[in-house]
């Protein structure tokens, strides 16, 4: 699997962006996540699903703000990112596993095997 990641960029407080993740040689992948990493801060776990649908997390900081959809023909995943932040300022990264994650599994890195290279996300007060 290799995965591209797009569409950040600069955006006023309360503006929305969607990212969008690419995924190539999808059938090695069944769950599919978006990661951001912040300046001086670790990388933390934003949404993340199964190709399949059956599961969708979210952490609790973009809940009722972010939404994670998926084009299964198209294999690539989106990101929708309303009523942005300057909190949410980062680099974000799509991961993708290769098993059908536990919902508790979402939130640690250890558990997926591809990252993509991130897009930058600038969210200006």
């Amino acid at each position: 699997v290799q995965l591209q990641a797009s569409g950040g960029g600069l955006v006023r407080t309360g503006g929305s962006l969607r990212l969008s993740c690419a995924a190539s040689g999808r059938t090695f992948s069944q769950t599919i996540s978006w990661f951001r990493q912040a300046p001086g801060k670790e990388r933390e776990f934003v949404a993340g699903r199964t190709w399949s649908g059956t599961k969708i997390v979210y952490t609790d900081s973009v809940k009722g703000r972010f939404t994670i959809s998926a084009d299964n023909a198209k294999n690539t995943v989106y990101l929708q990112m309303n009523r942005l932040e300057p909190e949410d300022t980062a680099v974000y990264y799509c991961t993708s596993s290769r098993t059908s994650l536990g919902t508790s599994n979402f939130y640690l890195p250890r558990n997926y095997n591809i990252w993509g290279q991130g897009t930058l996300v600038t969210v200006s007060s």
